[in-house]
C-alpha cells in the first residue's frame, strides 16, 4: 500500500462512530458542520494497527491483561529510532493518557498549595490539572514576536522560581502555538530549573509532528534527573480512543513516587486493544508516518496560503510542529466567545483561544489533520463570517 497524497486525501467517513470530533460536534450544531477542532485526525490508522485489533478481537475472550516485554520494547525501539533517546524497561510507566500523567506527576512532586509554572497560551488541561490537584497555577506567558511566533519568557519563569515554585510543566512541541523548542532553549530552561532544584514535566505527545528543517529534541536527551516526559502513540497514529500513554523517567527516586501515586489512585494501564494497537503502530507504522508528515506539510503550507488570500488581517503563527494552527483574528474586532458563536452558526468548528488561557482571546486553533477539501471549506466559512462582521 502506498501512503501518499491520494491515500490521506481520500480520508475516512467518521459519522456514526461515536466520534467526539464529528458526531458530538454535529449534535451540538449544524448537520453539515465542518470540525476543525479537537486534536485527532481524519485518516485511517496504519493498516498494521487495524489488523492487530481484528486479530485480537477474533480470539473471543477479553480477560485481565498484562503488559509484556514486547510492549515496552516497541516504544523503546521507536524512541531510539526516531528521537535518539535511550530507554530501558525500568524507565517506563504505562498509563491511560497524558493528562493522567500530568496529574500523577503533580501529585508525586508537589503538595497542595504549591505553585506550578505553565507557559500560556497552552493546552487547557495543564491548567485544569494543576487546579484539580489543589495546586496554584503560576503563568509565565510566552513572548509573542512580530511575525506571530513565540519565545519562552525566561525572566517570568525565574521570578516564579525565586518566589518558591515547586514544579514546571513544559509543552514540547508547544500546543497551541506550534512552536518547536530549540536545544539551546531547552538547555537554558534546564539550567534555570537546576539552579532552584525544581523538577520538570515535559509533555512530548507531539514529538513526531515536526517539519523540516526542524528536529525534535527530547528533554531526556539533555537530562536524566528531575525530569518526567510524557508520550503516546495516540496523536502520532490516531489512536486516542484506545487510551494508552507512557511516563518516561530515568530518575529512580521520582519513579518510586510515581509508582506510589499510581497505586494510591488506582491508575491502571493494559487495555488489551490499546496494547495491541500501540505495539503494532510503533513496530510497523514508520512508512505510514512518513507519508502522513508529507501530507500534513502540504496542509500546513495550504493553510498559510488560504489565510493570506482569504483572511488578510489575520496572523497565522509559523507552524514549526504539530498539526494545529494558531490563528490571530483580533484585527477583526471580535473576542473568542463571539468568534466561536459565529463560526458555529456558519457551520465550522474550531477550538476557542481562551481554552488555552486569557492570552488566547481573539484567537482560534485550527486542526489541519483532515482532508484538504475540508480545510479549504472551513477557512472559507470563517472568511465569510469575518466579512460580515
Amino acid at each position: 500500500m502506498k501512503f501518499n497524497h491520494e491515500y490521506f486525501d481520500a480520508g475516512i467517513y467518521r459519522m456514526g462512530t461515536r466520534s467526539e470530533k464529528w458526531d458530538m460536534a454535529r449534535q451540538r450544531g449544524r448537520e453539515d458542520l465542518i470540525p476543525l477542532w479537537v486534536a485527532d485526525m481524519d485518516f485511517p490508522s496504519p493498516p498494521a494497527v487495524q489488523q492487530a485489533l481484528l486479530t485480537r478481537a477474533a480470539h473471543g475472550t477479553y480477560g485481565y491483561t498484562g503488559v509484556e516485554p514486547d510492549d515496552f520494547d516497541a516504544l523503546i525501539n521507536f524512541w531510539q529510532r526516531h528521537h535518539q533517546v535511550e530507554l530501558s524497561q525500568e524507565d517506563l510507566l504505562m498509563i491511560p493518557c497524558v493528562v493522567t500523567g500530568l496529574k500523577l506527576g503533580i501529585l508525586a512532586l508537589t503538595n497542595p498549595g504549591d505553585g506550578v509554572i505553565i507557559q500560556t497560551p497552552v493546552y487547557g488541561p495543564f491548567r485544569f490539572s494543576v487546579e484539580a490537584t489543589e495546586r496554584k497555577v503560576l503563568s509565565a506567558p510566552l513572548l509573542r514576536r512580530e511575525d506571530g511566533g513565540y519565545d519562552m519568557n525566561f525572566p517570568a519563569i525565574e521570578e516564579h522560581l525565586k518566589n518558591g515554585a515547586k514544579l514546571m510543566i513544559l509543552c514540547s512541541p508547544h500546543n497551541p502555538v506550534s512552536r518547536l523548542w530549540k536545544q539551546e532553549e531547552l538547555e537554558q530552561l534546564l539550567a534555570l530549573l537546576r539552579r532552584y532544584n525544581v523538577p520538570l514535566i515535559s509533555d512530548e505527545i507531539h514529538a513526531d509532528f515536526v517539519y523540516a528543517p526542524g528536529k525534535f529534541v527530547s528533554m531526556l536527551r539533555l537530562a536524566s534527573e528531575n525530569v518526567i516526559c510524557l508520550c503516546a502513540a495516540s496523536k502520532t497514529f490516531n489512536l486516542a480512543g484506545l487510551q494508552q500513554a507512557t511516563c518516561l523517567c530515568k530518575d529512580e527516586a521520582i519513579r518510586e513516587k510515581l509508582h506510589k501515586q499510581e497505586a494510591f489512585t488506582g491508575v491502571r494501564s493494559g487495555n488489551i486493544f490499546a496494547l495491541e494497537g500501540t505495539r503494532a503502530a510503533y513496530n510497523e507504522g514508520d512508512e505510514w508516518l512518513e507519508g502522513l508528515m508529507q501530507y500534513l506539510d502540504g496542509n500546513r503550507k495550504y493553510l498559510s496560503e488560504l489565510v493570506a488570500r482569504l483572511l488578510p488581517k489575520a496572523v497565522l503563527t509559523p507552524m514549526e510542529a504539530t498539526y494545529l494552527g494558531w490563528l490571530d483574528l483580533r484585527a477583526y474586532g471580535m473576542n473568542t466567545e463571539e468568534l466561536m458563536q459565529r463560526t458555529s452558526d456558519a457551520g465550522v468548528a474550531f477550538t476557542g483561544g481562551t481554552f488555552f488561557g486569557p492570552e488566547g482571546d481573539g484567537f482560534l486553533r485550527v486542526n489541519i489533520a483532515t482532508q484538504r477539501r475540508y480545510l479549504e471549506a472551513g477557512i472559507r466559512r470563517l472568511a465569510e463570517v469575518l466579512k460580515e462582521a
